[in-house]
């Protein structure tokens, strides 16, 4: 079946989360009076990612909901257990002022959602919550390029289940087949949504290769062509 629709992935794939994530935590750190040049940064991002991991496999499991898990994330990071919940809260919005100052599309996105406009339809699925991404999407300036924008923390199931692709392929009243999705992760987005009965593609930013099985592109740049069914222009094929 020819694909009818593209289901994005958010952070990292349209939007540079990675660069916000180390800009937004270096000014953090220095308005709270914890930093201590170049490398505690890397070490406090490198050890928030791994919270950010830590906590939010806890809330796919059900074993804590959305917002505990974000101020749990913030207890470790400080070692301040005792830390009450609204004083992780505003630690964490203090962050977030930060992070959101440094908030950046990649280059390549607005121009291939430009492009594709006219081709295929649009909606995001992200393993984030719609407080977060509908306002990113908004404050971006391109909500309006997608018909609905889902998050694991409303559907109660998170990529790479099955559920949480079908529930978009059904907000999109449209078969797996016709859908494709794209994401930066192999495994949550590209492997997921292959097991799911959708188009699976990777975008891998960083080149790292592997994972043949996988349809995979470094730039969206390259995706036209994929979802056209043509690699000669740019998207490497996954074939031979």
């Amino acid at each position: 079946m020819a694909i009818r629709a593209v289901l994005w992935d958010v952070d990292d794939t349209i939007f540079d989360y990675a660069r916000a994530d180390r800009a937004g935590m270096s000014a953090h750190l220095t308005a709270e009076g914890l930093a201590g040049g170049d490398d505690s940064v890397d070490r406090a991002l490198h050890r928030w990612r791994e919270l950010t991991t830590l906590h939010w496999r806890r809330f796919e499991a059900g074993g804590v909901d959305f917002l505990e898990q974000r101020r749990d994330r913030v207890r470790d990071f400080l070692e301040e257990p005792g830390l009450l919940g609204a004083e992780a809260d505003d630690w964490f919005e203090r962050y977030v002022a930060h992070y959101e100052a440094a908030w950046e599309l990649f280059p390549d996105a607005l121009p291939v959602l430009d492009l594709l406009a006219g081709e295929y339809r649009h909606a995001v699925l992200s393993n984030s919550s719609i407080h977060n991404q509908d306002r990113k999407l908004r404050v971006l300036g391109v909500r309006d390029r997608f018909e609905v924008v889902l998050c694991a923390a409303e559907l109660g199931v998170a990529k790479p289940a099955r559920e949480a692709f079908h529930v978009a392929c059904a907000a999109l009243d449209l078969p797996p087949q016709e859908v494709a999705y794209v994401g930066d992760q192999p495994d949550i987005d590209a492997r997921g949504a292959e097991e799911a009965g959708l188009r699976g593609i990777w975008l891998d930013r960083a080149d790292t290769g592997g994972r043949p099985e996988l349809d995979r592109i470094t730039d969206l740049h390259q995706l036209p062509a994929l979802l056209r069914g043509d690699t000669r222009f740019g998207a490497p094929s996954t074939f031979g």
